[in-house]
């Protein structure tokens, strides 16, 4: 099943790795945070770390790392925008519960 992108959130990665002039993908985590538990984590990646589980989702590589796996499996990350708002929004169907800011969830 993996992590997958949609279209959307697929063109804003290739958009900003393009502008930026460097990067192989977009690497994908979480770390323990917030009054919920978990928050996630994104950063673009330049290089692939040994331990990478790798993704391709609309010719972007997904990257997650092993521990990571099991809080996001099956999670599809979006791009969207609402008004003058725009950003990533986390499709995750493992989370049970998130705080009220949205920061941190719960799984």
């Amino acid at each position: 099943m993996g992590v997958t992108l949609t279209q959307a959130a697929a063109k804003h990665v290739q958009n900003f790795i393009a502008k930026r002039g460097r990067g192989i993908g977009l690497r994908i985590g979480v770390r323990t945070s917030g009054c919920s538990g978990m928050a996630y984590k994104l950063e673009f990646a330049d290089v692939l770390d040994e331990d990478d589980l790798q993704f391709d989702s609309f010719g972007v590589m997904v990257l997650v790392d092993p521990k990571s796996l099991p809080y996001i499996e099956g999670m599809e990350l979006d791009y969207t925008r609402e008004g003058l708002n725009e950003g990533f929004k986390f499709n995750n169907p493992n989370v049970k519960d998130a705080c009220g800011c949205g920061e941190s969830f719960q799984v």
